[in-house]
């Protein structure tokens, strides 16, 4: 080899050497990479929350970053999610939030989700599964129009008020359970593993409704089913009972009841048989959310797994029509995340107040 062969063959080496190099520091960077002895790793929270590139998943990871907890923030859309993370690095100079693509609808994305979290940082403290879809196309301005006041919306009382604006599908009631349970299901079946090593005892914080709550669930129920006894009586109230029998309570129960509740759906029977129109598909949902807590919290004592109704907040989800600020609402599942090792698990919260289910 010849001088010059030899320089430039240096040369296109080092400039590779220098190209790794820079990609590393920019992946270390944008990712927060805990550095320094498995001692101090061991000691950092850890924290991975779906659904995470607005609203109130933004803003939990925002607060949880502000605890000094690592926060690894998931979306769908990776340049939503990657933006982000800049905002968070940028505006509001916290370092210590890395960005990850998540599809909590897919397995190979949850799968590699967890990959990273086991390479990266060996662990997970923190859970919080916020990811969901309202299943429900709808008419915003005629939304608007209706000028629905809170108190009516929460109660159920407009119930038929939106029925025009509001439509439920049949393909939107299977994405909403394939995001709002299954994806749920999906996502902690695959880091609890990972949950498991944690050395500061595991937090799971399912984001819930206040649709979810099968107390008030007689007040989301159709005129038919409110006026009539044997409707009441029927399977509205057997779903109600299943849901509540929590030491019979399985996760093969839980989606036998989403199950029926799509059979119901394709025959135009989900008047008829109790259920509730008020965003059916949505409360349904949230209220086997609930349920799915429970179970996972008697099958592992060792941690703390709630699930909590943020308040109304004014999100996409609900189509801006909610009255409280994202700060106000992340308040509720930062407390669950960041329990003392003596706080309750298997419960349901009303914001910050812990509530009956």
């Amino acid at each position: 080899m010849s001088g010059w062969e030899f320089f430039y063959k240096s040369k296109e080496i080092n400039l590779r050497l220098w190209c790794i190099a820079d990609l590393r520091r920019l992946f270390c960077d944008r990712a927060s990479v805990m550095v320094g002895s498995n001692e101090q790793r061991e000691m950092q929270r850890v924290a991975v929350i779906t659904g995470a590139n607005k609203g109130i998943g933004l803003e939990i990871a925002r607060q949880l970053a502000l605890h000094g907890v690592t926060v690894v923030l998931t979306a769908r859309d990776e340049k939503r999610g990657a933006g982000a993370v800049e905002s968070l690095r940028g505006s509001h100079q916290i370092p210590n939030v890395v960005f990850h693509q998540l599809d909590v609808r897919d397995e190979s994305s949850v799968g590699a989700l967890a990959e990273f979290v086991r390479t990266q940082f060996g662990k997970l403290d923190i859970l919080v599964n916020n990811a969901g879809a309202s299943g429900m196309p709808a008419d915003v301005e005629g939304l608007k129009s209706l000028g629905i006041d809170p108190e009516s919306w929460l109660s159920g009382k407009a119930t038929n008020l939106v029925q025009g604006v509001l439509r439920q599908t049949y393909d939107g009631a299977v994405t909403c359970f394939d995001t709002n349970y299954y994806g749920c299901k999906r996502v902690t079946e695959a880091l609890l593993p990972l949950l498991e090593l944690s050395t500061s005892g595991a937090r799971i914080v399912n984001v819930s409704s206040l649709r979810s709550e099968l107390r008030v669930k007689a007040s989301f129920l159709t005129p038919l089913a409110a006026q009539t006894d044997s409707a009441l009586h029927g399977r509205g109230c057997h779903i109600r009972e299943e849901l509540s029998d929590i030491d019979n309570l399985t996760e093969e129960k839980i989606e036998g009841l989403l199950r029926r509740f799509l059979e119901d759906l394709k025959e135009g029977r989900l008047e008829a048989n109790g259920w509730p129109m008020m965003l059916p598909s949505y409360s349904v949902s949230k209220t086997v959310v609930n349920a799915y807590t429970r179970v996972l919290a008697r099958m592992h004592p060792s941690m703390l797994i709630n699930c909590v109704h943020p308040g109304y907040v004014k999100t996409d989800i609900n189509w801006n029509t909610g009255v409280i600020t994202t700060e106000e609402g992340a308040k509720g599942p930062v407390m669950l995340a960041l329990l003392p090792a003596d706080g309750p698990t298997g419960c349901y919260f009303d914001q910050t107040t812990k509530a009956e289910f």
